[in-house]
């Protein structure tokens, strides 16, 4: 037999940052020691009163279907950390998803139909186009290598791609996978041309709490971006609880009731007792997101110490924990060959609109990140 494949889901290619990790993870399998830079999941454990919640919630028996947008503690609790973030919304306008990315899913698929135009800032998360394209969008992007990866020196080249045509405009900052965190100056530009063309921002903030010295601000807090802004959460990064699968969306009740279809008729709803300990997470573990912050920090900072030592000028990442390493114009065979050379798995460039760098991912412990480098100098990949 064979089959016939759809023409949406030939668009988009695999994950190119878990086609890496798989390469790395096949290379462990033949006994070879691979310094996995690829994937942004944290080497910390979950915290242990996270992971606490979770066992009680089961010894409680949470283990059954809850309301489809998720439970009433977990949106109250989420209500109340969006509020301390100048975010104005209500339970009825929360949607508790399996990951962050079924967030976006349900937003693209809500928001884009076939022949929408979608803005893209590149460096721009490997998934955001595969989104787009899967609910038929059409994309525009707007290049920020130039400028250090900030938007604010480039908000000309922005307003010459927002037009009335525009259906939806994608933020992420603190960006994966630059580490930019965006000005409010470039924040109020994005506001501006979103009033201006009544288009709709994502603004996804999965990395809120990973920055270094600078203050992030929540677009939806924006006067006049309220009720045109799909703020994007989750547990993953901040919390360590990248296996759990948890995140949520906020926006306008109108917009929700219309994401909630997709949600009810695919994942049901998130996990019972992951829901319970995500009210756990967001009300008890401020120290330890703020231990783990402070060792990405001196993670990046020595990694921007080692690539200086052998003369390489890295943009140095306000928040987030990745780094993008400028490499040769074929990005692709430097992160293949440093795999298969240097076993230091890193994503290329050019996977997130951005070619000639690799992303590195310092989400892993020090001792590894020094080994890594180390192999990439020693390998001529430096």
């Amino acid at each position: 037999m064979t089959m016939e494949f759809t023409e949406r889901v030939g668009r988009v290619e695999p994950s190119a940052t878990l086609a890496i990790s798989n390469l790395a993870s096949k290379l462990e399998a033949d006994g070879v020691d691979v310094v996995d830079l690829s994937v942004g999941e944290p080497d910390f454990p979950t915290p242990e009163t996270v992971v606490e919640a979770g066992k009680d919630a089961l010894d409680a028996g949470h283990t059954g279907y809850t309301p489809s947008n998720g439970i009433p503690e977990l949106k109250e609790a989420i209500v109340e950390k969006l509020d301390a973030d100048g975010l104005e919304y209500t339970t009825d306008e929360v949607i508790v998803t399996p990951g962050g990315k079924q967030a976006l899913y349900e937003t693209f698929q809500t928001l884009v139909d076939d022949g929408d135009e979608v803005v893209l800032l590149d460096p721009a998360w490997v998934s955001y186009e595969a989104m787009a394209k899967l609910a038929g969008g059409e994309l525009s992007r707007v290049e920020l290598s130039e400028s250090g990866f900030q938007l604010e020196p480039v908000l000309d080249d922005l307003i010459a791609t927002v037009s009335d045509d525009t259906e939806l405009l994608v933020i992420n900052s603190p960006s994966n996978p630059s580490g930019a965190v965006f000005t409010d100056a470039a924040l109020e530009g994005v506001r501006d041309l979103a009033v201006e063309h009544d288009v709709t921002v994502i603004s996804d903030e999965i990395y809120d709490a990973v920055t270094y010295g600078v203050e992030q601000t929540s677009l939806g807090s924006l006067e006049g971006m309220g009720d045109r802004t799909v703020t994007i959460n989750g547990f993953s990064k901040a919390y360590s609880m990248t296996g759990w699968r948890l995140g949520y969306l906020a926006a306008p009740e109108a917009l929700v009731e219309q994401a909630a279809k997709l949600h009810s008729h695919s994942v049901s709803c998130a996990a019972n007792f992951v829901q319970h300990a995500g009210v756990e997470a967001l009300e008890n573990t401020d120290e330890a997101v703020a231990e783990m912050r402070d060792a990405f920090e001196d993670r990046r900072d020595m990694l921007v110490e080692l690539f200086g030592e052998h003369g390489i000028d890295v943009p140095v990442p306000d928040g987030a924990f990745y780094m993008m390493l400028p490499v040769d114009d074929d990005d692709q065979a430097w992160c293949e060959g440093a795999i298969e050379e240097a076993h230091v798995a890193t994503v290329p460039g050019s996977a997130f609109g951005t070619p000639g760098y690799a992303r590195l991912s310092y989400a892993a412990s020090e001792e590894r990140l020094r080994e890594g480098v180390e192999r990439l100098a020693d390998s001529g990949y430096l």
